[in-house]
């Protein structure tokens, strides 16, 4: 097994989303992490540009693509998981807590082909578990808090924590959505944040922070731990919990949450069709 992969971004300004195509150099097998379907929400339309791009940067290297790996149900940009399946035919996996989202959205959404048991996604990761990306070993770590299925993909010294953390200047992901949880979000952060300091962390989004006029995505432990406007070292759990929940409170729910989460938590697939043939998307009134 090796640990040197190779990396390469993809960032989508419209959700403020960074996708990754993670590759082996010694067998060229490579692994998508955290796809993205674009989506208009004034029209309904989708599109697959962004995932035409990794596709094609995939085969301009010669790539193999073998996995395609969320790191969590998201609420704020749709999975292309399924068209990227369709072109490749790889795996698509994602944390075993994903029975337990779907367990909280199948009755706001009233998603009765939901069954709760991870379905239909190929593969369910547990906490410490191993697998491969050609012969680069992959480790899963379990970071829950700001969703109950969170996971974050190490590969050698590098870790894809989702939402897990943000940049320094801009702090730690939001809490509040059902079966979030901002102490159980530090206690995984701290997870994260007791791994070697030079251990380099790709993040799933950048929102820019007041100062800075570049997106940036790369940042390390050491950065996070001496840095982290919300959560560097000192920060004590009850003091991060009573920051969290004070300004999760104030937060909107993000645009995209509601066609995201039913999209998302069929691993990529849309609704059903209703008897006329086509698909529709549900807007739940004051369930959220």
């Amino acid at each position: 097994m090796t640990t040197k992969a190779t990396i390469q971004a993809f960032f989508d300004e419209a959700t403020f989303t960074v996708s990754y195509l993670v590759s082996d150099p010694e067998t060229r097998r490579a692994a998508v992490i955290d796809s993205v379907l674009d989506f208009d929400p004034n029209s309904g339309r989708t599109a697959t540009r962004s995932a035409e791009a990794v596709l094609a940067a995939a085969a301009e290297q010669g790539l193999t693509i073998d996995w395609i790996l969320e790191t969590h149900a998201h609420a704020d940009h749709l999975s292309a998981s399924v068209f990227l399946k369709e072109e490749t035919g790889a795996k698509v996996a994602i944390g075993a807590h994903i029975a337990d989202v779907q367990k909280v959205f199948r009755p706001i959404f009233h998603a009765t082909d939901v069954t709760c048991d991870g379905q239909p996604f190929d593969r369910l990761f547990h906490d410490g578990e191993h697998f491969e990306i050609g012969t680069l070993d992959v480790e899963v770590l379990h970071t829950p808090g700001h969703t109950p299925a969170c996971i974050s993909y190490r590969i050698g010294g590098n870790v894809f924590v989702g939402d897990t953390l943000f940049m320094p200047d801009y702090g730690t992901a939001r809490a509040d959505f059902p079966g979030g949880d901002a102490r159980t979000l530090y206690r995984s952060i701290r997870k994260l944040l007791s791994l070697p300091p030079e251990t380099v962390l790709w993040l799933c989004h950048d929102y820019g922070a007041p100062g800075r006029d570049e997106y940036i995505w790369k940042t390390s432990v050491a950065e996070e731990r001496a840095k982290n406007v919300q959560i560097h070292e000192g920060v004590s759990e009850d003091d991060f919990v009573a920051m969290r929940e004070a300004r999760d409170e104030t937060l909107s729910m993000p645009v995209l949450i509601l066609p995201s989460v039913q999209v998302n938590m069929r691993a990529g697939h849309f609704p059903p069709p209703e008897e006329d043939g086509h698909t529709y998307l549900k807007l739940p009134i004051d369930r959220l």
